[in-house]
């Protein structure tokens, strides 16, 4: 009989905790908070810090032994680069609101949310600003983040900061306390919105990549925005003054610079610039493709486009086109290849380098327009936009960090270097 009776004693325990105990749960995760910001406060904002880890890079720039990398919508990561091999983090440039940059001779030229900013950079652990042109980018956006200037004071993002939450609850253990929703590893507990580089310029300039926003020609700054091309005058350096302001349409991403003209990528084609006066560009052709995104390159009589689907483009193909600009006035597609998710690219004849997003980073012998040859494919890293030096030294920047690569043998890249990002676990 003891037996029956110790089975019914725990059978009835069991009961009663499965009803009525609760467990207690500790978790990390993604937390986005909407962000408003004063016209004081991103005014006030710029300042030089000490170095810190790169979390969420974006943009880079070359301008002598330096590199700029873009922390998003926080600043620049300022990187001694006198050593490729072992580059130094030096100073971080706080700039709130920044996407892009470009620079000539010690003055480099930033957006700050709804301004930019001039600033002497002389001295890299002691940035100075020097001018300022208020209210330009009244709207507009960067690798997903967008912006409003009410122009009554304030600037309201619709994007949000994201910050890591560790906090402990107690939950049923029947239902293991799911009060949200698991998506990718991180707990959604609010709606988010995820919408959000060779040169014509003179040798004091920098160098940018292919998804630049940003081109420097002559006295000029060119800045693109999602419809807008909009001049500065820089024959002051310190002191920019707004210049001429083109409406492109729509969908307009990226701006290359080569020799007299201007290629502007956009997500439905590459408009062609002639820019003989460097004050007032004029629309010479446009090339039409399918709705996709699209940075473009350019050497002597071909150009190089990128088209791939993603947040923005999502009827839009993954490939690259190869076209001739014998003709400035009538380009004519050659071929088009077939690619994974094509981002940034760089070309160095007889190579040509694309950026594969998280499929990596590929090599290309393009000597044939016919034959484009696949040289190598580096697929465990991620890769966003490569900037190509004279010295055969590749740089090239994802989500994984700065990489340094010698492509002096293109079929086998040689990793010099890199800064890793720190990873934001949860």
């Amino acid at each position: 009989m003891k037996r029956p009776l110790l089975l019914i004693f725990l059978l009835t325990a069991l009961s009663q905790w499965s009803c009525t105990d609760r467990c207690e749960q500790t978790r990390r995760y993604k937390r986005y908070t909407p962000v408003t910001l004063t016209v004081a406060q991103v005014r006030q904002g710029i300042r030089s810090e000490a170095a810190r880890e790169l979390v969420n890079p974006g943009k880079i720039y070359a301008k002598g032994n330096y590199l700029f990398i873009n922390e998003l919508k926080q600043g620049l990561h300022i990187v001694d680069n006198t050593n490729p091999a072992a580059p130094r983090k030096v100073a971080f440039l706080a700039i709130p609101g920044n996407g892009d940059l470009a620079v000539r001779g010690n003055i480099l030229y930033a957006d700050s949310y709804m301004d930019l900013v001039a600033l002497n950079i002389a001295d890299p652990l002691n940035v100075k600003e020097v001018g300022r042109v208020g209210d330009v980018f009244q709207s507009g956006q960067f690798d997903g983040a967008w912006w409003h200037s009410s122009g009554v004071g304030s600037v309201t993002l619709s994007d949000s900061r994201m910050d890591i939450v560790t906090e402990t609850i107690k939950t049923d253990c029947e239902n293991n306390g799911n009060s949200g929703i698991w998506r990718g590893g991180w707990l959604a507990t609010s709606s988010f919105d995820s919408r959000a580089l060779s040169s014509a310029a003179p040798a004091t300039s920098g160098q940018a990549g292919s998804m630049a926003r940003f081109a420097l020609y002559d006295r000029y700054l060119y800045t693109v925005s999602q419809s807008d091309m909009q001049l500065f005058d820089i024959k002051n350096l310190e002191q920019p003054q707004r210049g001429a302001k083109i409406n492109m349409g729509w969908g307009i991403e990226t701006i290359f610079p080569y020799k007299d003209k201007l290629f502007i990528g956009s997500n439905s084609g590459m408009f062609i610039y002639d820019n003989a006066n460097p004050s007032k560009p004029t629309l010479l052709s446009t090339f039409q493709h399918a709705f996709a995104c699209d940075p473009v390159v350019v050497t002597d009589t071909r150009a190089y486009v990128t088209l791939r689907s993603g947040t923005n483009c999502r009827r839009g193909s993954d490939q690259l086109d190869v076209i001739d600009i014998t003709n400035l006035s009538n380009p004519t597609l050659i071929k088009t290849y077939p690619m994974q998710n094509p981002h940034g690219l760089g070309v160095d004849l007889p190579n040509l380098f694309i950026c594969e997003g998280k499929h990596g980073l590929k090599s290309f012998d393009i000597s044939s327009d016919l034959n484009v040859k696949q040289l190598e494919h580096l697929n465990n890293m991620d890769a966003y936009d490569v900037i190509l030096l004279p010295n055969k030294l590749m740089l090239m920047i994802g989500k994984d960090g700065l990489y340094q690569f010698d492509y002096a043998n293109p079929s086998q890249l040689r990793q010099v270097s890199v800064i890793p990002v720190k990873r934001l676990e949860i």
